[in-house]
């Protein structure tokens, strides 16, 4: 009697240590570890601190430790899920906790024969590790520099309460504003990245170009004593500029003054000026002339008053004809009707009685015109050269 009841009170124990889950109503899944530190089989499989498993078997494939493990299959976990290797409490026993990924979605559902990668296990701190650490920190760990620091700090910021916080502030804003202009630095980045790779490309292109540079170098170099001398010169040469300026300012002035005027008139002439000197380069001729000449003759234009009467009042108002002779008054004639007659009869006889020889000019003639006839190019009337010349000489018009 003693017996069986000792031996209920084990089966009790053990089923409370290893989950009762029946063959065919689990699924069986491999997870890979890189230190499954002293986790045993039979140790419990748990999602959300609850109890869906064990650890079937664990072995090792070279530094990888893989777990087998057997899991109710009422869970429900995605493809993707994450495990661990957890520690009940302080000195409690080992288990491994099953969960869905927090970083990422979830994907799949997790089944018979999957296996949870390496990347997606870890385990827990130990205990022992924690007290490693702290023990570190304690024992000639950074706690006593950490006291100095705080110390210092408060000495150096006591009374000083108000810039240290304007510091702060403007600290603020500057990340504030580096954290707004991110993009734009983002874009710098990787536009000297780029400018960067293409550097890189052109390195062989960048050697060439500074080595082409060394002969130059070395001539700068071998004529620096020189170009010290030339720069010294130049320094004197612009004192002596300033003494001769200085010297020469009243008399500069007084020039630019007396020049004033002149200036005035030729901006006062305007346009007239360089009409003047482009006539002047043609003169006795209007400078159009060329567009009077077609081959060898000259269209020429001439408008003669003969009005006897209005002659003789130029030449009366003009003063005396021949030299020596006294002014006579010439009345003023009543005008008598004038036979039709011939000029070429009339102004002959007349002209050389009034006006004495060589007064007017010999016109040249036209050569191969006659009086009256057409010029074969521009189609005017000859006779102007030849008629005058034939009244003025008392010949025939040619």
């Amino acid at each position: 009697m003693t017996l069986s009841r000792y031996s209920i009170i084990l089966a009790l124990v053990l089923s409370g240590c290893a989950p009762s889950v029946m063959p065919g109503e689990a699924f069986t899944i491999k997870a890979e570890f890189a230190d499954v530190l002293d986790l045993v089989p039979q140790a419990a499989v748990k999602v959300n601190d609850v109890t869906v498993g064990s650890v079937k078997d664990i072995r090792l494939n070279g530094f990888t430790a893989v777990v087998e493990l057997t899991v109710d299959k009422g869970v429900t976990l995605p493809d993707n899920a994450t495990a661990a290797v957890r520690q009940s409490s302080l000195l409690g026993e080992k288990f491994v906790a099953l969960a869905a990924p927090t970083d990422d979605a979830a994907e799949g559902s997790l089944g018979e024969g999957d296996v949870i990668a390496l990347n997606r296990t870890k385990r827990g701190a130990e205990v022992e590790e924690v007290l490693a650490a702290l023990g570190l920190l304690l024992n000639g760990g950074g706690l006593a520099q950490l006291k100095t620091i705080n110390q210092e700090v408060v000495k150096a910021l006591t009374g000083r309460e108000g810039p240290a916080k304007g510091a702060l502030h403007e600290l603020d804003k500057f990340v504030s504003s580096l954290d707004s202009q991110r993009a734009d630095i983002v874009k710098a980045i990787e536009a000297l990245d780029r400018l960067s790779a293409g550097l890189a490309t052109q390195t062989e292109t960048i050697g060439k170009a500074i080595e082409a540079l060394a002969p130059g170098l070395t001539v700068l170099a071998q004529q620096r004593e020189q170009l010290t001398h030339a720069l010294t010169a130049l320094k004197d040469l612009s004192t002596v500029g300033v003494r001769v300026i200085d010297a020469s300012k009243k008399d500069t002035v007084a020039s630019l003054q007396a020049l004033q005027p002149i200036l005035e008139r030729l901006n006062e002439a305007g346009d007239a000026l360089p009409k003047g000197i482009n006539f002047a380069l043609s003169y006795p001729f209007p400078p159009n002339v060329q567009k009077a000449i077609s081959g060898d003759f000259v269209r020429l234009h001439i408008t003669l008053d003969l009005d006897a009467a209005a002659i003789l009042a130029n030449l009366a108002a003009s003063g005396p004809v021949l030299p020596g002779l006294p002014q006579v008054p010439i009345p003023q004639l009543p005008q008598l009707p004038l036979p039709n007659l011939p000029l070429p009869t009339l102004l002959p006889t007349a002209l050389p009685t009034i006006l004495p020889s060589g007064l007017l000019p010999d016109l040249p003639l036209i050569p191969g015109l006659r009086m009256g006839q057409a010029n074969p190019q521009t189609g005017e009337i000859a006779g102007m050269h030849g008629g005058l010349n034939a009244m003025l000489t008392g010949g025939e018009p040619q």
